[in-house]
């Protein structure tokens, strides 16, 4: 009953997160980068500057846009439910048919026509909503489908993939709308993607702490007792220095995951045991289960 019960909340949670991301980017569109002959990236990027190179009405270019936002993104959906699962193939689908609905049918006053702000605020809108997308589980752009799907048959990784495909984007954008208009594109997308990493990830994003310390059992109590932090204890050796490598002794490597506005604390705690510890840090892009500090996010 209870796994039903978080279901249906969760269920209820991500249609809450598709229709706010979905009126989002309809508004970051339609007040912003339409009007002003803007791009973005990835398919809505391809499906912008078809709807420039055809539209000849703002009516019409909406029409082109929402058509060419569902026929672009099709294929790449049907990698999708092979790739990834049917479910976020079905879920990406009604996203961009909502998207969509927005741009024919819905009417969003243009904001301003200063192209600096047009590439921050159409950027920071657009990354929003696809941000909330991805927190739904689906996707408003199918290029990372295609990255992923490129990425198995070549040596490559997805971000390359997607750099590269973004690369043509904006050139072909500056041969058919002009170099600013491309390069105020790149800012859009540069806002986006921003923005996209600060809803995704939260302000509170993991960070995972590796210390290395003679005093490893007063920095372990004062991790556990004092900052309620889980702890993960890993055995190794420390020493092998350039005047003395065949010295070493057994130590304790401390790891823990804290949020990252909790680095300075714990280090703080750490130098006043032992201004000596070899401490590092390092960003921890997903973290569920153990003991974890709850983040103000709804995931």
């Amino acid at each position: 009953m209870k796994h039903q019960e978080n279901r249906l909340q969760l269920a209820v949670q991500d249609t809450i997160y598709s229709v706010l991301g979905v009126l989002i980017c309809g508004f970051a569109l339609k007040s912003f980068l339409v009007p002003n002959k803007f791009l973005d990236g990835g398919v809505t990027g391809i499906s912008l500057l078809i709807s420039e190179v055809y539209g000849k009405t703002e009516e019409k270019k909406d029409l082109i846009l929402g058509l060419s936002l569902i026929l672009v993104n099709l294929p790449l959906l049907i990698m999708g439910s092979i790739q990834i699962s049917r479910t976020f193939a079905l879920k990406t689908l009604a996203c961009i048919m909502g998207i969509a609905f927005c741009l024919i049918f819905i009417h969003f006053p243009q904001v301003t026509t200063d192209k600096f702000l047009v590439s921050i605020f159409g950027g920071f809108f657009m990354g929003v909503g696809i941000g909330m997308a991805m927190r739904a589980g689906c996707a408003i752009d199918g290029i990372e489908v295609l990255a992923l799907y490129t990425g198995k048959k070549m040596s490559f990784s997805i971000s390359e993939i997607i750099l590269g495909l973004n690369v043509i984007i904006f050139l072909t954008a500056a041969m058919k709308l002009g170099l600013e208009s491309a390069l105020y594109s790149i800012l859009t997308y540069f806002t986006a993607s921003r923005s996209i990493t600060f809803i995704v990830e939260g302000l509170e994003e993991y960070t995972g702490v590796n210390i290395i310390s003679s005093k490893s059992q007063e920095i372990k109590e004062q991790l556990v007792l004092k900052l309620g932090r889980g702890i993960t204890v890993y055995k190794g050796e420390r020493g092998f220095l350039k005047e003395s490598f065949d010295v070493s002794a057994p130590c304790d490597i401390i790891f823990t995951v804290i949020t990252r506005f909790e680095v300075r604390k714990l280090r703080n705690v750490v130098a006043s045991i032992d201004p000596h510890a070899f401490v590092f840090t390092y960003v921890i892009k997903e973290a569920s289960g153990g003991v974890l500090k709850r983040r103000k996010s709804h995931h």
